[in-house]
């Protein structure tokens, strides 16, 4: 994320303006950490400068999952906070088995628990 965020802070100074920018990472698995090892706290801290409208987390985990990275980082953060969820974990078989009333119904709570103001979804989630 650094590396893109360099360059992009970089194109808005050659541009001579800003564009809103958002930011979303992956919490990989059950040690709640990034693929460079940062805790969701650490992930916000490190691309704070950036002024992103919103951060967030996206695929590799189901919505009850990320729910504790999700309200780690809205704790932290002093911008609007995304989530784009896979529908679970592939099966045996490569599918996945959330449906989509479940996640919507951890998704809905999210919102009303405030830890939330951007929602979508990430693998497994369509048709």
């Amino acid at each position: 994320a650094k590396a893109a965020i360099y360059a992009i802070l970089k194109f808005f100074d050659d541009a001579g303006r800003r564009w809103p920018l958002m930011i979303s990472g992956t919490i990989t698995d059950a040690s709640g950490r990034t693929l460079s090892g940062q805790t969701a706290e650490a992930f916000y801290t490190s691309i704070a400068h950036a002024n992103p409208i919103s951060i967030g987390f996206n695929c590799a985990l189901g919505v009850e999952e990320l729910r504790p990275h999700v309200q780690a980082v809205a704790t932290a953060a002093s911008t609007y906070v995304s989530v784009y969820p896979n529908a679970g974990l592939p099966n045996e078989f490569g599918e996945y088995d959330d449906t989509p009333e479940h996640m919507a119904e951890h998704l809905a709570d999210f919102a009303r628990s405030g830890l939330i103001n951007v929602v979508g979804g990430c693998c497994g989630t369509t048709p």
